[in-house]
């Protein structure tokens, strides 16, 4: 556990993702079901199902990447079909539900940390109504995600996608905030997050997709598994993973 800081000075800071790395699912995915479920295309709905299906029985190396470009694009679609008023609507309902729905390791070390004066960030490709209220919640600071573009109640289809490149987010994070680099921590779980991960003096890669696990054990960074009610610590031992 890191000590007490003197927050006078710069402040270390950690940084987490939030999709898959605090929320057990995916917000947008969440988002998308709700607004799928009441649309009136039953074709696009079921193609959903069916690239989930794929994913689930893991029908080849890339079928996660197909599904999640499948909703993404679905999601988007249907966007400009609502006013901003229906999508906050489904937008309450899946952080009602969801936002509970973490895991122990991630939730636990954000109150750690938050307790030790860490200024905590967010930093997730999900939309901004989503992170902001999980954001909240959760007390980080500050926090980024994407924009989808208004104009008079409806959504214009044009998005603003802050967290593109992670790094550069946090790079402009730690000088907007006067952040230190020492002590700080980021924690991720795709290989979207790798430009996060390599700024910190603490990666954690937790439940890391290959491409995040074969990167951490190149840089010796720590990687945490959580299943069920058991978190795995594994630290980089010779060329080898040993639990801590």
């Amino acid at each position: 556990m890191p000590s007490t800081l003197n927050t006078n000075s710069a402040r270390p800071f950690a940084v987490f993702d939030i999709d898959g790395t605090l929320i057990r699912w995916q917000l947008y995915h969440a988002v998308a079901d709700v607004l799928l479920k009441a649309d009136t295309n039953t074709e696009l709905y079921d193609s959903i199902r069916q690239a989930r299906k794929k994913w689930k029985q893991r029908s080849h190396a890339t079928s996660f990447r197909e599904y999640e470009n499948a909703v993404v694009d679905a999601y988007e679609s249907i966007l400009k079909t609502l006013s901003v008023e229906e999508f906050n609507q489904a937008v309450d309902a899946v952080i009602d539900e969801h936002k509970d729905q973490v895991y122990t390791f991630t939730r636990d070390l954000i109150a750690e940390l938050k307790e030790q004066g860490y200024f905590l960030l967010a930093i997730s490709g999900s939309q901004t109504e989503l992170i902001k209220k999980i954001a909240d919640y959760y007390d980080f600071d500050d926090f980024v995600g994407t924009d989808y573009t208004q104009d008079s109640g409806r959504f214009t289809g044009q998005k603003i996608h802050g967290a593109a490149q992670k790094d550069a987010a946090l790079k402009e994070f730690i000088q907007k905030h006067n952040l230190t680099q020492a002590g700080s921590y980021a924690v991720g779980d795709s290989e979207s997050d790798i430009p996060m991960l390599a700024i910190v003096e603490n990666p954690i890669a937790f439940n890391p997709t290959k491409a995040l696990l074969e990167t951490a054990q190149k840089q010796s960074w720590q990687v945490v598994v959580e299943r069920k009610n058991v978190i795995y610590k594994l630290e980089k031992h010779n060329d080898s993973y040993l639990l801590a």
